[in-house]
């Protein structure tokens, strides 16, 4: 490194600026950023009145997402207005220009995304019933973090391509990018995997939000779809978090596929000396009058026989997934009581033949 001779040094003098030039590029550009923004915010109070009422009420998220990258993208608009008459602030600004130019373009079309995914599903939630919603939700979720994710990896990508290195290190390396994607692809194949899984679930669609699911022997209400997992809400409000290429792996059940109305059961194993017909007339007593039964369906009816028990199986219907659990847990109780009061007989002992044991003590 050689250092510079006194003849090489810039002329300071040269980049002096007259204090009175400087005072009117300021003021004009000051003038010209306030103008921008008044501009900015009359436009949004004209489109916020037009919208607040009627079926246009539903963009109103839209205008709010992109209400904070519009109004930077107003002053940054002035500001090349002003650059384009005023040679003092040219240079330097066409060269911030380079990279604020894909972070406001960025962030504006990550808010347009975002508001227009809470407005279509705002929509949606007026038109649709609880379970077709659901459906639409999930899909909603899915492509709005797929776009979101493509969005912000663009933008980077623009932000380093502005810088002058990095441009030339991206071209250098042009020649040997056949071999680092691949070696990126045989990395990234779970991650690659489980996105591939993320866009096939959005349109087919095995589970939605809202769902009940049953999932590695857990039960448990879907309460979030990532690209790469599900979030599943325990009863007991633990956090099951399973991959999402899982649900297209192995089997799962889907308790609220269709519709939350559920048929549930109780099994009743009783001794074979139980007079069937009376336990059934007390359990359908006792479902048609309790508040949680749908009045869909109701039944008792032995399963199965064997030489020391038969399985009493007693099904009933809920509209809700949570209605049904507290119904069967009722009905359980219910019939354990009746049991003991009228029918004792009926329940399971384990009784041992003692006579003989007793005959051998006695001779002894």
């Amino acid at each position: 490194m050689t250092l510079l001779s006194l003849n090489e040094l810039p002329d300071l003098n040269a980049l002096d600026v007259p204090l009175d030039t400087a005072l009117v590029t300021a003021a004009i550009l000051g003038i010209a950023v306030a103008l921008a923004l008044v501009a900015h915010r009359l436009a949004f109070v004209v489109i916020r009145r037009a919208v607040a009422h009627g079926p246009v009420s539903f963009g109103e998220p839209i205008f709010q997402g992109v209400r904070a990258p519009s109004r930077w993208l107003a002053v940054a608009i002035a500001i090349s207005a002003v650059a384009e008459r005023l040679p003092l602030i040219r240079p330097g600004w066409e060269i911030i220009a380079e990279f604020l130019a894909p972070i406001v373009f960025g962030w504006l079309a990550l808010g347009f995304v975002r508001g227009a995914a809470t407005a279509h599903e705002r929509r949606m939630e007026a038109l649709l019933d609880p379970i077709h919603m659901r459906s639409r939700k999930t899909r909603i979720e899915i492509f709005r973090r797929t776009a979101s994710s493509l969005i912000i990896v663009i933008t980077i990508a623009l932000v380093l391509l502005s810088i002058p290195g990095v441009r030339q290190v991206g071209v250098t390396l042009m020649a040997s990018a056949g071999l680092a994607a691949l070696a990126i692809g045989a990395a990234a194949q779970p991650a690659l995997k489980s996105l591939i899984a993320g866009i096939q679930m959005a349109l087919t669609e095995p589970i939605r939000i809202g769902d009940m699911v049953k999932v590695e022997g857990t039960v448990g209400r879907v309460e979030e779809i990532r690209m790469t997992f599900v979030v599943v809400r325990v009863w007991d409000e633990r956090v099951l978090v399973v991959p999402t290429g899982k649900f297209f792996e192995e089997s799962f059940e889907n308790w609220s596929r269709a519709a939350d109305q559920l048929t549930g059961i109780v099994m009743l194993n009783l001794d074979p000396i139980a007079n069937v017909p009376p336990i059934r007339q007390a359990f359908l007593a006792f479902v048609h009058d309790h508040p949680l039964w749908d009045k869909r369906d109701a039944a008792a009816l032995v399963v199965e026989a064997f030489p020391e028990s038969i399985a009493l199986r007693l099904s009933m219907t809920a509209a809700t997934i949570g209605d049904m659990w507290d119904l069967r847990c009722a009905v359980r109780e219910f019939m354990l009581e009746w049991l003991r009061e009228n029918q004792p007989e009926a329940l399971i002992r384990h009784r041992l033949e003692v006579e003989a044991a007793n005959e051998r003590g006695s001779e002894g």
